[in-house]
């Protein structure tokens, strides 16, 4: 079995070339994303250059706020309180990880959660899980617009998600049961974790292990979506063993090419809906 690659990069610009219709309509004025960088991560660096570039494409105006990585808790928060309070600003995020001597949960309670674009605020988190939610995080959004978008059934199957994270694991399973699916989360602790993988006709991989998910853990004809992003011999790999698994899931997503450029494109449509709740 031959599964077919879902194209994400296609789908992303799809979705960025959306967002620009809206912007050109002009029923969305100036949409301005904010970005706060505290440090140089070189992984932070290359998000934003992605952010940077799908913002232009998107008709969107991106703002950068750089901080040393020496920043103090009060500075970051005192750029955040500045950027809440600018009625020109319609999305903020602080990329992550943050230094050490920051507090991520205090940095994160403080946007605006009207602004919160990542979808990282527990208020938003809690109408993700009520199915009332106005902003979707934007990897699962990514996630469940891939397998909406290549027409792939999602209700009354069986989704196993591996990856319990705040981020992943815990909205995806929220938003996949909005779409009338079963769903099983799995986690290190999880016994048996290949036998449940097998029974998946949807399986997320976002455990953060390279290759991790090998032939073995999926069952014939299943849809895979990849969602880890990992280094091995200088080359980027998912947590998919995509070589082996690809001859037999019906679908699968690269890395890269696969969740990753949704994830940003995703960002761009949530700037617009922060946009419609600011105004």
């Amino acid at each position: 079995m031959e599964s077919k690659i879902i194209d994400g990069t296609a789908h992303a610009a799809a979705i960025r070339r959306e967002v620009k219709e809206i912007v050109d309509t002009g029923v969305v004025k100036n949409p301005h994303l904010a970005v706060v960088l505290v440090g140089e991560n070189p992984a932070s660096l290359v998000y934003i250059k992605h952010k940077r570039n799908a913002c232009k494409e998107a008709g969107i105006k991106f703002t950068l706020h750089s901080l040393p990585e020496t920043a103090t808790q009060q500075e970051v928060l005192g750029v955040i309180d500045a950027l809440n309070n600018d009625p020109s600003v319609h999305g903020l995020l602080v990329q992550q990880p943050l230094p050490p001597q920051l507090n991520t949960h205090e940095v994160v309670l403080r946007v605006n959660p009207k602004k919160d674009v990542d979808c990282l605020h527990p208020h938003n988190l809690g109408l993700v899980a009520m199915g009332q939610a106005h902003i979707l995080p934007c990897t699962p959004s990514g996630v469940v617009n891939l397998l909406k978008r290549e027409s792939i059934d999602i209700t009354g199957k069986h989704a196993v998600i591996v990856g319990r994270s705040n981020i992943v694991g815990k909205p995806l399973a929220f938003m996949l049961l909005e779409e009338n699916a079963t769903v099983t989360i799995c986690h290190s602790r999880t016994k048996n974790l290949p036998e449940i993988c097998r029974q998946a006709d949807i399986l997320v991989a976002a455990i953060g292990k390279p290759k991790f998910i090998a032939a073995h853990y999926v069952k014939e004809g299943a849809v895979v979506i990849d969602v880890g992003i990992n280094r091995e011999n200088s080359k980027l790999c998912g947590d998919v063993d995509f070589e082996n698994v690809k001859c037999k899931a019906s679908h699968i997503t690269p890395v890269p090419g696969g969740v990753g450029p949704m994830t940003v494109a995703i960002l761009m449509e949530n700037c617009i809906r922060a946009y419609q709740l600011q105004n």
